[in-house]
């Protein structure tokens, strides 16, 4: 069962950049044929939004595990999950970063910082972005996994 589950889109202006496959493939398919430009610039655009898509990274909280993108943790290794939105999450991303940290990074969203406690791992923490920080912080933190770990 899923706790948490949120797909990391490209931002739209990837899109609208990618967009310019088409105007780039009518100029070349222009002389030839002007029908087969017009098909393949629509093609060539719907593969690039498909393959946006489908690579887009997936964060995924169940309750045995977190996944973020082809990352995953057992939550049993998870310290206290802290959310970072703003300046805080600049600070997080930047000067305050360890540079042993495993990063999942999208643009200016918020972040979610996941210690790993884990002595054989060599990565102290992830840094995951995310448009619901809250959610994802709450959904790592909850109870439910407190009470798995006493027992």
């Amino acid at each position: 069962m899923s706790l948490f589950r949120e797909r990391l889109y490209a931002a739209p202006w990837l899109f609208v950049a990618c967009a310019l496959i088409m105007p780039a493939t009518l100029a070349i398919f222009w002389p030839i044929n002007l029908t087969v430009g017009i098909v393949l610039a629509i093609v060539l655009y719907v593969v690039i939004v498909a393959l946006l898509v489908g690579f887009s990274p997936v964060l995924e909280v169940t309750e045995a595990e977190f996944r973020a993108g082809r990352a995953n943790v057992e939550l049993e290794f998870i310290g206290t999950v802290q959310s970072f939105t703003g300046t805080e999450a600049t600070l997080e991303r930047g000067q305050r970063l360890d540079a042993r940290a495993w990063l999942l990074l999208r643009g200016s969203l918020p972040i979610v910082k996941v210690p790993i406690l884990d002595a054989a791992d060599p990565v102290p923490y992830w840094i995951i972005s995310t448009r619901r920080p809250r959610e994802l912080a709450a959904a790592l933190n909850g109870d439910r996994r407190r009470s798995a770990i006493t027992e």
